[in-house]
């Protein structure tokens, strides 16, 4: 469970640290949201040094967390709600990280 709570606040900071960049080019609104967006893309690169192991196979798990919680602020920030075709990609997405993370392993 922690370090699936580790990969919510990775996928966290991530997505503020891309959107933020995003809402200065697309909507408008002032540069000056790029300091808080490297800040937390920053975070983001400190908080991959902390999972327990730092290699692939975690990553590749993390990426079915980001792509739940990508989903997550679509719906609470952006105000679309998620297709079932979404839910079922998410779906996807969290089997194939449990198959990674929960495969034994010699």
């Amino acid at each position: 469970m922690h370090t699936f709570g580790l990969f919510v606040l990775t996928a966290l900071a991530e997505i503020v640290g891309c959107y933020l960049p995003w809402l200065w080019l697309k909507k408008g609104s002032s540069p000056w949201l790029l300091l808080p967006a490297a800040a937390s893309l920053a975070l983001f690169a400190w908080l991959l040094t902390l999972h327990p192991d730092a290699s692939g196979r975690i990553y590749a798990a993390y990426g079915g967390v980001y792509v739940s919680v990508a989903l997550v602020w679509l719906w609470a920030v952006d105000g679309v709600r998620p297709t079932l075709w979404d839910v079922a990609g998410v779906g996807l997405c969290l089997a194939g990280m449990a198959v990674i993370m929960l495969a034994p392993r010699s």
